[in-house]
């Protein structure tokens, strides 16, 4: 039987970023269900609105609030930060799990989304963290999780410029973790596998309901692994960490070849755009 870790999240001020739908959604019901007040943060006002009254129908005493924002946008990230602080919202867990990926070939699907990926991925979470990180280390405590992907560990022919922005995620919060070891901040990267969302939503890809885990089984065992204060959380399916070991012990262009003919499989080569 799995346990689940309650403790840790009473009285924290959590901001979940593009909680408006799959993930981030997920994060936040089961962090206001272990106690967190949390803060929505996403485009869409209309549905972290109806998530907010979904929150406190759960419990009445709780108190989310919601902030419509596009970290995507270079003043973005900024705006928000301000709006923070002019509600008097004091952020005592960053969890940056807004984003935003494509498939198919790279020279072949329009560019403008990939862009908008690189800047939602990376930048996005890059200014953020900036802007809230110092503020937790002032006061000695809280923490940041970065939600990555098992796609961080290689290179992904016809995911190309998703799984470079999911590599950054990694590389950048693993040295940070190290930055502010002994600061009372606890950084930790998550690494979940497919999940059954609306990744691809706009396109002709497709993610195989059987092969992919439940946004509130990966919220859960993340919040888990956090925590418990571990390094790294892969709250995925077994498999999914496994996938990421020859990653580390074959040459990168033979890993690159392996994924390539996997993602051709899966027809990832011949993505399209849909109505």
């Amino acid at each position: 039987m799995e346990v689940v870790v309650d403790h840790g999240y009473d009285r924290v001020t959590a901001l979940v970023t593009g909680a408006s739908k799959g993930l981030g959604r997920a994060y936040a019901l089961e962090l206001a269900r272990r106690g967190a007040r949390v803060i929505l943060l996403a485009r869409s006002e209309t549905a972290l609105r109806h998530l907010a009254a979904q929150i406190r129908q759960g419990d009445a005493a709780a108190d989310p609030e919601v902030l419509v924002g596009d970290l995507a946008t270079p003043e973005g990230p900024g705006r928000i930060v301000r709006e923070l602080r002019e509600r008097g919202l004091e952020v005592d867990l960053l969890v940056n799990n807004a984003g935003a990926g494509d498939a198919g070939p790279f020279l072949t699907r329009p560019l403008d989304p990939q862009l908008r990926s690189v800047a939602l991925n990376v930048d996005g979470l890059l200014a953020l963290t900036h802007a809230l990180g110092a503020g937790l280390v002032a006061r000695g405590r809280g923490g940041i999780i970065n939600v990555s992907s098992t796609a961080a560990f290689q290179p992904l022919p016809y995911q190309a410029s998703y799984a470079a922005t999911k590599a950054f995620v990694l590389s950048f919060t693993e040295a940070l973790a190290e930055e502010l070891r002994g600061t009372g901040v606890h950084v930790m990267a998550a690494h979940p596998g497919p999940i059954a969302t609306g990744f691809f939503d706009g396109i002709s890809a497709e993610i195989d309901p059987r092969r992919a885990d439940t946004p509130e089984m990966i919220a859960a065992r993340t919040l888990d692994d956090y925590a418990r204060r571990r390094a790294v959380s892969y709250p995925g399916r077994w498999l999914y960490r496994a996938l990421t070991w020859p990653a580390r012990l074959l040459p990168r262009p033979a890993v690159a070849r392996i994924t390539r003919g996997f993602n051709r499989r899966l027809q990832l080569h011949e993505v399209v755009d849909v109505a």
